[in-house]
C-alpha cells in the first residue's frame, strides 16, 4: 500500500499538463525545495534537456545543458530515502544529482517505467496521478539525437500550485516579479538599441555628398539637384513646335567656379548665330518623324486588319463548336428545320422489326398465326368426318391415298430428300372398352400407392394409441394398489 501524499501540483508543459502529488512528510526538503522554487518562477521555461527512451526524462536546468541548477537552499542539500518509496513503476519523481551523495539542487526526473536501480541513490519526492502520466509517456516518445538530447525539446510552461504543505515558505523572489524584471530588461535592452540606431544614422545629403561642397555650403543652404526633362518628337503632335529650355539650365552652379559666368544678355545674343545651323538638322528631323508616322499608320492598319480576321476566324470556329454541341454541323437553315431524330428512337425503331414491337407488325404477325390455327381446325374437322364415314370405304380410300401418293411423291422430291406428309394421325381417336372392371380391379391388386406422408401420419396414430395403452395399463396397476394421494 501506497504511503499517503501530502501536497498537489500541475507542471503545464508543451506536451501537456502533469498532475503530480508530493510525499512531504516523507521527504520534506526535497518538497520545499521543489515548491519554493516553483513559487519564485524557477521551471518556467526550463526545457527537457534529457530523454531515455524507456527509463525517465530529466529537466530543471535554467542552462539547458544538464550540467547547472541551484537549490533554494543556496546549497546542495542532503537525500532522503525511504525505505517505503521506491521506483517500482512509471510516474514518479526523483532529485537528480551529479553522480555523488548529497548534491541535490533544481533538477529533477521523472520516470517511464521500473526502476529499482535508482532505489536509495537518488530521492523520491512525488508521483504523477490520473491520465496525465501519458503526456510524460508522449515526452518519452520525442525524437532524440546521439547524445539523448531531444530534437525539438518540450519544456516547462509553469508549474501552478494547488496544495502547498509548507505554509511558511517566503520567496526571496515571486514569479509575478520575476515576469515583471524581465519585461523591464527587455523593454531596456529595445531602448538601448533603438538609441544605437539612431546614433549611427547618416546625415541626409540628398544622396550626394563631397568635402569640398560640405565646406563651402556651410551657411546652411541646401543643394537642390533638378532632373532634366526627356522630350521624345516623335510623339509630338505638333512637331515644328519647340520646347523652351528654362533658364536655369544655361545658370551655372555656385560649385563650378572654372566655367565663366554667362547672363541672359550674352546667351540671347548666341542663339541668333546657332539657329542658322540648326535649320539643316531640323528639315532632315521633320523628313525622318513623317516617314515614322507612315510606317506606324501602316503597321497600325495591318495590325487592324490582322486582329479583325482573328476575330472572324474565333468567331467561325465558336459557331463551329456550338453547332457540334447541339448535334448539327451543317450551315444549311433547310437542313437545321428538319425534325431531328433521337438515337434511342432510331435504336427503338431498329429492334422493333424483330420483336414486335411495333403495333402494325403485332397486327399482322397475329392475323398469320390465326390463319394457320383456324387451317390446322379444318384439317381435323374433315379427319374427324373421314373417321365417321364407312371403315371399308375408308380403309379404301386409304389405300388409294397410298398407292397414289407413292409414285408423286417420288417424281416430285428431290432424290435422299425425306418428307413427312402422314396426315393419318389426324383420324386417331381414343376409345376406352366398356366393361373393363376386371381390368380395374387386377391393377388395384397388382399395384399399390403409397403416400410417405400418409405412412407418417399413420405411424403417428400408432405411436398415439400404443401409449394411451401403456399409460390406462399403469393407472390400473395403481388403482389396484389403492394408491390414494
Amino acid at each position: 500500500m501506497a504511503l499517503p501524499t501530502k501536497g498537489r501540483v500541475i507542471i503545464d508543459t508543451t506536451a501537456g499538463e502533469i498532475d503530480v502529488e508530493l510525499w512531504a512528510k516523507e521527504t520534506p526538503r526535497a518538497c520545499r525545495n521543489f515548491l519554493a522554487l516553483a513559487m519564485e518562477g524557477y521551471y518556467d521555461g526550463v526545457i527537457f534537456h534529457r530523454i531515455v527512451p524507456g527509463f525517465l526524462v530529466q529537466t530543471g536546468d535554467k542552462t539547458g545543458t544538464g550540467g547547472g541548477g541551484e537549490s533554494f537552499y543556496g546549497e546542495p542539500f542532503e537525500d532522503e530515502i525511504h525505505p517505503r518509496l521506491r521506483f517500482s513503476h512509471r510516474g514518479l519523481l526523483g532529485m537528480a544529482n551529479n553522480g555523488n551523495k548529497n548534491s541535490n539542487d533544481s533538477q529533477f526526473f521523472i520516470t517511464l517505467d521500473r526502476a529499482e536501480e535508482l532505489h536509495g541513490k537518488h530521492t523520491l519526492f512525488g508521483r504523477c496521478i490520473g491520465d496525465t502520466v501519458y503526456n510524460v509517456m508522449k515526452i518519452g516518445e520525442m525524437e532524440i539525437d546521439s547524445e539523448g538530447r531531444p530534437v525539438y525539446p518540450p519544456r516547462v510552461k509553469s508549474i501552478r500550485i494547488v496544495d502547498n504543505p509548507f505554509d511558511d515558505i517566503v520567496p526571496r523572489i515571486t514569479a509575478a516579479e520575476k515576469r515583471a524584471q524581465q519585461r523591464a530588461r527587455e523593454q531596456a535592452q529595445r531602448e538601448r538599441e533603438e538609441e544605437q540606431r539612431k546614433k549611427g544614422a547618416k546625415k541626409n545629403v540628398k544622396l550626394l555628398s563631397f568635402g569640398a561642397d560640405e565646406d563651402d555650403g556651410g551657411d546652411g543652404e541646401e543643394v537642390i539637384f533638378k532632373k532634366k526633362s526627356i522630350v521624345r518628337p516623335d510623339l509630338l503632335e505638333n512637331p515644328n513646335s519647340v520646347v523652351a529650355v528654362p533658364d536655369f539650365v544655361a545658370q551655372p552652379t555656385s560649385s563650378s567656379r572654372a566655367k565663366p559666368i554667362v547672363t541672359q544678355e550674352a546667351s540671347k545674343e548666341v542663339k541668333p548665330e546657332t539657329s542658322s545651323n540648326k535649320k539643316d538638322g531640323r528639315d532632315k528631323k521633320e523628313d525622318d518623324i513623317t516617314k515614322i508616322r507612315e510606317q506606324h499608320a501602316r503597321e497600325q492598319a495591318a495590325g487592324g486588319q490582322s486582329r479583325k480576321t482573328e476575330i472572324e476566324k474565333m468567331e467561325a470556329e465558336i459557331r463551329k463548336l456550338q453547332k457540334r454541341r447541339d448535334g448539327d454541323d451543317s450551315d444549311d437553315e433547310a437542313a437545321r428545320k428538319k425534325p431531328k431524330k433521337s438515337y434511342l428512337g432510331e435504336e427503338l425503331a431498329k429492334y422493333s422489326k424483330g420483336r414486335g414491337l411495333h403495333k402494325k407488325g403485332k397486327k399482322r404477325d397475329e392475323g398469320d398465326v390465326l390463319a394457320a390455327l383456324s387451317s390446322f381446325r379444318e384439317k381435323l374437322q374433315n379427319s374427324m368426318f373421314v373417321d365417321e364415314a364407312d371403315e371399308g370405304s375408308a380403309g379404301a380410300v386409304d389405300g388409294d391415298d397410298q398407292g397414289g401418293a407413292a409414285p408423286a411423291t417420288g417424281g416430285v422430291e428431290d432424290e435422299g430428300m425425306e418428307v413427312d406428309d402422314d396426315t393419318g394421325f389426324m383420324t386417331h381417336a381414343l376409345n376406352f372398352p366398356k366393361g373393363n372392371e376386371e381390368e380395374v380391379k387386377k391393377a388395384e391388386r397388382d399395384y399399390e400407392v403409397i403416400d410417405p406422408r400418409q405412412r407418417g401420419a399413420k405411424a403417428k396414430e400408432e405411436e398415439r394409441e400404443r401409449k394411451k395403452a401403456a399409460l390406462k395399463a399403469k393407472g390400473g396397476g395403481v388403482s389396484g394398489g389403492r394408491y390414494r394421494r
